[in-house]
């Protein structure tokens, strides 16, 4: 079967950012782009004819990431309902933080931050701060339809964001077992966003 043109990179794109996630996520940001071709199963100039530099290898990571969590808030599904929208966000968001692996790159990304101090920038843009303005967009988008009134989407998404993580990112920065379960999680993420709508209706 002929392979669709584009197929070869995207699999080798992935499979280079798997690999980024746990080499990173073992051995720190000082891993050998060497380490992470191995792993991923590629020659080094293929790492290197993706990404020219762990700053932007990790900026990567990050985008696919985010593009992940914030999924729910784009399509149909989030025109149509956008309490269900927020409520699959949070979870989304909270799946991330409880996963081991996903929040093993971020601690070893704290510990180098003073070391490379461009990678943990790229880190914070790329992740945390474009999740939020993923999130503030798509409140302008319901305020401007009329179903929410948020005067400030920004400080909004921030709310929301920080009403989601709570403990539950320390707990997971600290390596210590989640306190809940995961359908402790599901009612935890419908109740915060059925307050939230509640608490920014028009």
């Amino acid at each position: 079967m002929p392979r669709v043109p584009g197929q070869i990179d995207v699999a080798k794109t992935e499979a280079i950012l798997d690999a980024a996630v746990e080499v990173i996520g073992q051995r720190g940001l000082a891993a050998p782009m060497e380490a992470i071709a191995k792993r991923a199963g590629v020659s080094k100039q293929t790492v290197y004819n993706h990404y020219g530099s762990k700053a932007e290898l990790m900026r990567a990571l990050m985008q696919r990431r985010v593009e992940r969590v914030t999924a729910p808030l784009r399509g149909q599904a989030a025109v149509d309902n956008p309490t269900a929208a927020l409520e699959a966000y949070a979870l989304s968001l909270l799946e991330t933080v409880i996963i081991n692996k996903s929040y093993s790159m971020l601690r070893v990304v704290m510990m180098g931050a003073g070391e490379m101090p461009d990678v943990a920038q790229e880190v914070y843009e790329a992740g945390p701060l474009s999740a939020r303005r993923e999130l503030a967009a798509f409140l302008r988008t319901e305020t401007e339809l009329g179903r929410m009134k948020v005067e400030d989407c920004d400080q909004a998404a921030e709310f929301f964001s920080g009403m989601i993580m709570g403990q539950s990112q320390m707990r997971s920065l600290l390596r210590l077992p989640s306190d809940k379960t995961p359908e402790e999680f599901g009612r935890f993420a419908r109740e915060a966003a059925e307050r939230f709508m509640r608490a920014y209706a028009p």
